[in-house]
């Protein structure tokens, strides 16, 4: 059983744990707890296991490095069995997944190391769900986190190096990279760049990201409905490819200005088509239940009548 008693000790006496997935630790947010524990102290005892004579944190590193900082000669401490690796891991996870300011790249490097502890104890590698399992996280998530992994090293070494500064200082996060990678690889699946010209569109991308010539985070995604647009011969691959290259060459060029220039209004065709579908289906299913059309659908059907009318005579 674990001694649930809090005891009050040396800081000095703590260390981190090497396994926690938290690497990243800003310090104007150290700064903000660091003052909230000097005017108040500790108020959440820190979870540690004994290690010889060390004490390894388990939850509360933060507060171990402010009062580390404020010289602090006890600071209040619950004590927990010593864990083997993989349940070490697997405890940081579950202690921690739930918290917003878990930066993902680090937890991404850490739930690798959590897979192959994992495939070394059972001889195989976990399978997502069980993975999803033993880190306390969805499999959305860990799906998520495996894509960051399959990153370039030098596009998760950049986000590394933006991960330090204070957030409000951070331009290019995950959720840029993730998108324009999704993005440019939908145009190269369907031969519309080359492999070369997906990484250079790509950088040039995050390019624009920082210097303000794209402020949508998910604007990428206008690159796949291009690619889509060609597939279904609504738009020629020549048209996607000039768009491409421009976006490589010239810094000031947007995708929004690529996407008009390209598959904007095939795209809105063929999304009307779908709405008209699924409005023609809907309206057949409800005529043939013998139901009657009340005033306000029937005005708002002649309404976009007038409107097809227009559309259709003009």
């Amino acid at each position: 059983m674990a001694d649930q008693s809090v005891e009050a000790v040396d800081p000095q006496r703590l260390q981190r744990n090497p396994e926690n997935p938290r690497l990243i630790f800003r310090s104007d947010e150290l700064d903000a707890l660091q003052e909230s524990i000097r005017m108040q102290g500790i108020l959440v005892p820190l979870t540690v296991y004994r290690d010889r004579r060390k004490l390894v944190i388990l939850d509360g590193e933060r507060r171990w490095r402010c009062a580390v900082k404020l010289g602090l000669h006890r600071i209040p401490i619950i004590v927990q069995p010593k864990p083997d690796r993989l349940r070490n891991i697997m405890m940081m996870f579950a202690i921690h997944n739930a918290r917003k300011d878990w930066d993902p790249l680090p937890t991404a490097y850490k739930l690798k190391e959590l897979e192959d502890e994992f495939a070394q104890r059972q001889g195989r590698a976990p399978r997502e769900a069980e993975l999803a399992e033993i880190a306390s996280l969805s499999r959305g998530e860990v799906r998520r986190l495996k894509k960051l992994l399959g990153l370039p090293s030098e596009y998760r070494e950049e986000l590394m190096s933006e991960l330090e500064k204070p957030r409000s200082e951070q331009v290019l996060t995950v959720d840029h990279v993730l998108e324009t990678t999704k993005g440019t690889a939908a145009l190269r699946s369907r031969g519309l760049i080359s492999a070369e010209e997906e990484d250079q569109l790509r950088r040039a991308v995050l390019e624009k990201f920082r210097g303000g010539v794209i402020n949508n985070t998910v604007a990428p995604r206008q690159l796949a409905r291009i690619a889509r647009a060609v597939e279904r011969e609504e738009v020629p691959a020549s048209t996607a490819r000039t768009v491409s290259r421009r976006l490589i060459r010239d810094p000031t060029y947007s995708i929004d200005q690529a996407f008009r220039d390209s598959a904007a209004q095939a795209d809105f065709e063929h999304g009307v088509e779908q709405l008209v579908e699924r409005l023609s289906e809907r309206l057949s299913h409800f005529l043939g239940d013998g139901f009657e059309v009340g005033r306000p659908l029937r005005d708002q059907l002649l309404e976009l009548r007038a409107q097809i009318d227009s559309i259709v005579t003009s």
